[in-house]
């Protein structure tokens, strides 16, 4: 069974499990069953099980993972997976987000900061405009699919369309560039702008790096041109060309005044209110920021804060939902939605989905309460979680350990007792056989035999783990606190043990080295709090410690112990240690459904004759994760002296090499590089 839209590239033939859930899924969307949960465990080909489900369906397919990296490691996997597909990455466009705010208790005001990375915003542009154009398209996003996003009707009226032959003359199609927010400039265009020259206008749309020259003849155009952004090489010419807005807000000229009419009305009703209850300086506060941002409008069309009167521009009521980037996705005729949603690791997302709202509704409510926004500002915001179920069709949760919300819906609260089993309406599918046959971990639970700042616990962890380094192994060891974590890397390195510390205070860079070294035996024991960041792969890990298991908690919750536990199934030789005095609830549940996981896969094992072994990888892939195939020779032109290019034809050459780099760096979503490189290409500009 598989549609016509998406053409997988199968790198392997689905074994073990993945048949079957393969099938099972493709089932329950084909049906109409409005949620199911993918149960499977750590190393079980989960992602290439959604690929196929994907092709089999052949729908258009939102795929939310919980950060951007989580979100560039999916949208690599699975354009790897459809090479002749749209698969597109969409995240917040924020290097940095300061949010607007205000402290009554020490009268603070915090004004909103931001830094837009442009590469993102038109990443994000190519998403949406891929969603209105075609049909085979997964766009992988964060929870910033749930945040405010111009209105797509709006946004798909204003498209232009050029080709040879048409009517069209220069001073038509520059007004017409202004209108749809492109920025006329006399330098090297970029996204989003462009300049004219002569008989000719030069366009780099919002979504890509190539430029559209338009010739014309009088009031006609000659031809169209497609040219490398970079070397200005022509490379062929087009039919005709489609270009959307180079912003997603687009407002026509009457609803700006509409909206700000709203804006007077709602303002003097707040004024009035406010002055009621006796609250002069907050009124006088609204008024003054309030008519400043109006007389901005009315000027230039724009304001700081414009956002917050998004209500009114998108004429919309109060309370109704803001337009998303889900907006943009299929609908069926009775208006819902026709598209499939896959939550990656459902456990951590959907909590964050569901708190997303509340966050940011009680920040709203402090500002306005106090003068310096208006109640409308309350519906510029992301999502509810109900909206959210609303929004979205058939939905897949993905996740070594569902939580409550994904087993509740996908027809039970307890997923021990389900096996593939599916309904019409829901169901749960198993994906616990491992493709490589490794099964999951031993588990030995044992005391903590002693208290104090080095318990018990830790000479017992550290014989295991000398028995592991001198058979060439690594082995991992999971503490409550960063203080924790630091204080027994050093303590083990005291006793001669190689050893070193992650945290969340670990710069990203350096985390890759640490965990590279450690997979090049440069050391033999990691010490960490969080062990479950994604990435984390390693083979090479043989034992994994967990030191105080039954201090109940976020870190030592039932979901928490099977994904560390996890972290050992990689290894044939793989086992976990938990140091307790009680056995807890959360430890029960782990060692219950461990122990299910393993007999089922044992009995597999044993009745194909599949014979366990590790996984072998080489060490350089934990960096590959991260760091792209290009970043060596970025290195090097990042370190060479600017000041030491002389001439303004040397820099001139540069600069080329430098945004050569840059795009090559943003295409492979490595988008820390490409921000350094696109700051150097700037400072050598003005050089120049």
């Amino acid at each position: 069974m598989q549609s016509n839209v998406f053409k997988l590239r199968n790198p392997y033939t689905p074994a073990g499990d993945q048949p079957a859930a393969i099938a099972a899924l493709t089932d329950g969307v084909l049906q109409g069953a409005r949620h199911q949960t993918l149960l499977g465990a750590t190393g079980t080909g989960k992602t290439f099980t959604i690929a196929n489900v994907i092709q089999n369906t052949g729908k258009t397919t939102l795929v939310i993972a919980h950060n951007k990296t989580l979100a560039a490691q999916l949208a690599a996997e699975f354009r790897e997976f459809f090479p002749d597909n749209e698969v597109h990455y969409f995240v917040s466009y924020y290097d940095y987000y300061q949010p607007e705010a205000y402290v009554p208790v020490t009268d603070t005001y915090i004004e909103k900061e931001a830094q837009i990375n442009e590469e993102i915003d038109r990443l994000r542009h190519a998403a949406t405009q891929a969603l209105l154009t075609k049909k085979d398209v997964i766009v992988v996003a964060s929870v910033s699919a749930i945040y405010g996003l111009g209105n797509p009707g709006e946004y798909a009226k204003v498209i232009l369309h050029l080709g040879a032959g048409t009517k069209h003359t220069r001073a038509t199609l520059i007004r017409n560039l202004v209108s749809m927010y492109f920025e006329r400039v006399a330098g090297d265009p970029t996204p989003g702008t462009f300049r004219a020259l002569g008989n000719t206008v030069e366009i780099m749309p919002s979504h890509e790096q190539v430029l559209h020259r338009v010739h014309f003849n009088g009031e006609i155009i000659s031809k169209v041109e497609t040219l490398d952004a970079i070397t200005r090489e022509v490379k062929g010419e087009e039919v005709e060309i489609d270009l959307f807005p180079a912003k997603h807000f687009v407002t026509p000229d009457e609803v700006v005044d509409m909206a700000i009419a709203d804006i007077e009305e709602e303002l003097q009703g707040q004024l009035a209110l406010l002055r009621r209850s006796g609250r002069e300086l907050d009124a006088e506060r609204l008024n003054r920021r309030t008519r400043q941002d109006i007389a901005m409008i009315k000027e230039i069309g724009y304001c700081s804060g414009i956002e917050n009167y998004s209500r009114h521009f998108d004429r919309r009521g109060e309370g109704e939902p803001p337009h998303t980037l889900l907006s943009y996705f299929p609908k069926r005729e009775d208006g819902s939605a026709d598209f499939l949603t896959v939550i990656d690791e459902s456990h951590v997302t959907i909590p964050q989905i569901a708190g997303m709202y509340a966050g940011d509704n009680a920040r709203k409510n402090t500002l306005i309460n106090h003068g310096f926004r208006l109640p409308s500002a309350r519906d510029n915001r992301p999502l509810s979680f109900d909206e959210f179920e609303e929004s979205i069709g058939e939905a897949v949760y993905v996740s070594a350990t569902p939580g409550k919300y994904e087993l509740t819906c996908s027809g039970s609260g307890d997923h021990q007792s389900h096996h593939a089993s599916h309904s019409s309406s829901c169901h749960i599918v198993e994906q616990i056989i491992r493709p490589t046959g490794l099964v999951d971990p031993e588990i030995d639970v044992r005391p903590v035999v002693s208290k104090g700042r080095y318990a018990g616990q830790v000479k017992d962890f550290i014989a295991a783990a000398d028995a592991v380094t001198k058979r060439g192994a690594r082995s991992l060891v999971t503490v409550l606190t960063k203080k924790m974590a630091e204080d027994l890397a050093e303590f083990l390195r005291d006793t001669g043990i190689r050893a070193e510390y992650i945290h969340s205070g670990i710069k990203t860079v350096e985390r890759i080295k640490i965990l590279t070294q450690f997979r090049q035996g440069t050391f033999d024991v990691l010490v960490g709090v969080n062990l479950l960041r994604e990435g984390l792969d390693l083979p090479e890990v043989e034992l994994v410690g967990i030191l105080d298991a039954d201090k109940e908690g976020f870190l030592r919750s039932d979901t928490a112990l099977i994904q560390t536990i996890g972290r050992a199934a990689r290894n044939v030789h793989g086992r976990v240690i938990l140091y307790a005095e009680n056995i807890t609830g959360s430890m029960r549940n782990a060692l219950e459904e461990t122990q299910r996981r393993r007999e089922k896969q044992v009995a597999y094992n044993t009745l194909h004759g599949i014979t366990p072994a590790t996984i072998q990888k080489q060490v350089k892939d934990i960096s590959d994760q991260f760091v792209k195939s290009h970043s060596k020779a970025v290195a090097k032109m990042v370190e060479m002296d600017i000041a030491s290019v002389k001439t303004a034809a040397q820099r001139r050459k540069l600069i080329s090499e430098k945004r050569k780099h840059m795009l090559v760096a943003a295409r492979n979503l490595d988008f820390e590089t490409a921000a350094l490189l696109r700051d150097e290409v700037k400072v050598l500009e003005d050089m120049v």
